[in-house]
């Protein structure tokens, strides 16, 4: 592929669908708000698995694929993807909204199909860099809920042989230059799981081996980029320790990372609906966290870890 980037220029993934791909899925979207000024809708039925380019006007380089949650059975467009991009678009980000498969709706290589889909998109952004003016080494990725497992997943799987790569993804690697997660999915395991997701993703009857090969806590190395994490201590649907235990399995490791646990929130707030509490303050905590790590600097040589 190979086109300039525009303001909501629409990039597949595949050439056509993934293989394993149910013949009879058709995409959805349901729009579930109440209020007709604010849009909250669901996409479901993942055929064509893609990215959305949105352009700043003065891009300074720097690049965050955002993967919006929904218990790995639908993704939330709105609130967990268009707010976040418009809110970077001023820093000069360009942002990268991922739309990807979901495991439940019959893909044969159902664990690895989500996975598979946010390897190629930071490998798609690495080999059209140079034509995007993007900085191949100032790549990150945002994961929401759902979608914190994922993104957690490519932390510390990205080498993972999920799918055959082209010859031009030869020695291109999937590995994310920074990494953020808002309330994420983050165990497979019993204690804390977020049974939906886990159901979605695995089964409902997981073996003890594929619990522990899907939890990213337990596959940290030094080699995991650097971590912003935001959760709430009253989360009704995804337990705080998720968060908790990423960033310990992170500090285990020698990662540098950043945990803001507020008192108040529940799930799902998103940006808008996080108005008039504590956690409204994430999106400032995440700007400054990516100016700290250098992840906004033109032509900054020590960011990230050095690895």
């Amino acid at each position: 592929m190979s086109r300039t980037l525009q303001h909501e220029t629409v990039l597949p993934l595949w050439n056509e669908p993934p293989a394993g791909t149910p013949e009879n899925l058709q995409p959805n979207v349901e729009e579930r708000s109440g209020n007709p000024f604010r849009a909250n809708r669901a996409l479901t039925g993942v055929v064509t698995p893609s990215l959305t380019a949105w352009v700043p006007e003065q891009p300074n380089g720097a690049s965050i694929i955002i993967a919006p949650g929904g218990s790995y059975r639908r993704i939330v467009l709105d609130k967990e993807g268009l707010e976040l991009a418009r809110l970077l678009a001023p820093l000069g980000v360009t942002c990268f909204l991922l739309t990807y498969r979901l495991p439940g709706e019959g893909h044969a290589n159902r664990a690895d199909a989500p996975l598979a889909d946010a390897q190629r998109a930071i490998r798609m952004l690495r080999i059209h860099a140079d034509e995007w003016r993007l900085d191949p080494k100032r790549i990150g990725f945002l994961g929401f809920s759902a979608a914190g497992h994922l993104a957690a997943s490519l932390a510390t799987n990205h080498d993972r042989n999920t799918y055959p790569l082209l010859e031009k993804e030869q020695g291109v690697s999937a590995r994310p230059d920074f990494l953020a997660l808002v309330y994420p999915v983050i165990t497979m395991q019993d204690s804390d799981v977020h049974t939906g997701s886990r159901d979605a993703l695995l089964g409902e009857t997981p073996s003890s081996l594929q619990k522990d090969e899907r939890s990213p806590q337990l596959n940290v190395t030094r080699q995991t980029p650097e971590t912003f994490i935001v959760h709430a201590d009253d989360d009704p649907s995804v337990s705080p320790m998720n968060a908790i235990t990423f960033y310990c399995a992170l500090h285990r490791a020698g990662v540098k990372a950043e945990l803001h646990l507020f008192r108040d929130g529940g799930h799902g707030f998103g940006i808008a609906g996080a108005q008039a509490l504590p956690v409204a303050k994430w999106p400032d905590l995440l700007s400054d966290w990516l100016m700290r790590i250098g992840a906004l600097a033109v032509g900054n040589e020590s960011f990230g870890n050095d690895q």
